[in-house]
């Protein structure tokens, strides 16, 4: 490892070097847009209040949010979707300040908008400079934390792959001890000679659940030791759902199957379900009174289907869908789903399905707050019934509100689930997105659903 390198990383951490950059950001960005807005840099004092107030506001959402915090092993475009987050809540509380305080005709709204669009893009830009050239670093060997794996042969190698797959993320293994099922006192103080003599930043105990008891004679054995000790336990055959640490009544707990849809992420969430539902339920209200007026002049019946489904954490809602099919009986408890070439598909219907048009009305159930743009299909009550005992966490898919798109939906599992293999393969993509949600692949969902995901040849 580089000492100049790992020195500079080390004395200079993330979350102290980026709230700075954040700020002259900000002041840079304030500048820059007085100067354009009124040919001089010389901010008035209402000017820097103002800017002393955005400030303290990005300063504090990015805390809030844990924005200062990971960086070795977050995603670029991760950075990037939480610091637009900041700054659209940013600007809309800076506007709203101004508003209410009755300042609006102090304050230029040009000089405003300009001044957290620069100030964005720079602060955005330094993260991903930053981020590329530490890359860079470790893809060279530099700036690399020497890790010391601890722990059963087998999960050590699956460990040491995760690793060697994510060079990037700069971790290197200074050392591995293979341990028994149950260490004795002399393979433990050959473990703390072995760390010592290692000089490994990081201590990884590697070890299946059974051995749990163990994780505290090797952590007691390493009391001596100034490196970091991480516990990193195996989940043999289970599908853990946004795993994570938390703190419990006092007790740090591992969280195996939580929702990710909690605080911010949960306003965020809605947010994002009110201003882009809104919107689209404005543009497509022409195209739903046409649709409603042909289904009304084309079949008899109804113009709406409802249908009791399951929602967020198993809560049954209706949803409301365009009728697609003649008016028809089902047996109790039985739902027969539509098949290619289905006699009760009406001529219109078979277009409206092809095309998810049948799909808009749900844009009323986002609305409500028992849909979200976003999420997992909701399926019909007896499929879940029969699917959930075939299907190894079907029922975890109901961890968050279900959508009217979602991420298998635009990977082209839609239509007709006819096979346990396709209904797998469905909660699968499910399951990834509940446990990989951010904003960003929502709008990436959103993006992919309008140019690719409306017409479907599996559609029935």
């Amino acid at each position: 490892m580089s000492g100049k390198t790992k020195g500079l990383t080390e004395r200079y951490p993330a979350q102290l070097i980026v709230p700075i950059v954040d700020l002259l950001a900000v002041i840079t960005g304030s500048l820059l847009s007085h100067w354009w807005r009124f040919g001089n840099f010389h901010l008035h004092e209402r000017y820097v209040l103002a800017v002393a107030i955005i400030s303290l506001l990005i300063l504090m959402l990015n805390g809030l949010l844990s924005a200062y915090a990971r960086w070795r092993v977050t995603r670029i475009s991760t950075l990037i979707a939480r610091l637009c987050v900041v700054w659209l809540i940013v600007g809309i509380m800076a506007t709203s300040i101004i508003y209410f305080a009755q300042a609006a005709e102090r304050y230029s709204r040009l000089w405003v908008g300009v001044s957290l669009l620069l100030s964005f893009i720079m602060a955005g830009g330094a993260r991903v400079l930053v981020q590329l050239v530490l890359r860079q670093a470790r893809l060279k060997g530099r700036a690399r934390r020497s890790v010391f794996l601890v722990g059963p042969a087998h999960h050590l190698i699956n460990v040491a792959r995760g690793m060697r797959a994510s060079p990037g993320e700069g971790y290197s293994i200074a050392g591995v001890e293979r341990l028994p099922h149950t260490p004795d006192d002399a393979c433990l103080e050959r473990l703390s000679r072995r760390v010592a003599a290692s000089e490994a930043r990081e201590v990884w105990i590697c070890v299946p659940l059974e051995m749990g008891s163990v994780v505290r004679s090797i952590f007691f054995a390493l009391r001596n030791q100034t490196a970091e000790v991480r516990f990193i336990p195996e989940f043999r055959d289970m599908h853990l759902l946004n795993h994570r640490m938390s703190e419990v009544a006092g007790h740090y707990a591992i969280d195996l199957s939580v929702t990710p849809m909690n605080g911010m992420a949960q306003v965020i969430k809605r947010l994002e379900d009110i201003l882009v539902g809104g919107l689209i339920s404005l543009l497509i209200l022409p195209v739903c009174i046409g649709i409603a007026l042909a289904i009304k002049i084309t079949s008899p019946g109804p113009v709406l289907f409802k249908q009791y489904r399951t929602g967020a954490n198993g809560r049954q809602f209706k949803v409301y869908k365009f009728r697609s099919m003649e008016v028809h009986e089902e047996e109790s408890g039985k739902v027969t789903q539509a098949r290619q070439g289905d006699p009760r598909v009406t001529k219109l219907g078979a277009f409206l399905r092809r095309t998810s048009l049948d799909e808009l009305p749900q844009f009323y159930n986002v609305l409500q707050g028992r849909m979200s743009i976003v999420g997992p299909r909701p399926h019909a009550l007896a499929h879940n019934d029969h699917y959930k005992e075939l299907v190894e966490s079907y029922m975890r898919r109901h961890k968050v509100k279900p959508g009217i798109t979602g991420w298998a939906q635009v990977n082209g599992l839609r239509g007709e689930t006819d096979t346990l293999d396709k209904m797998e393969r469905r909660v699968e993509y499910d399951l990834w997105y509940i446990d990989n949600w951010s904003l960003w692949l929502d709008l990436r969902i959103i993006g992919l659903t309008v140019f690719k995901g409306f017409v479907n040849p599996n559609a029935y």
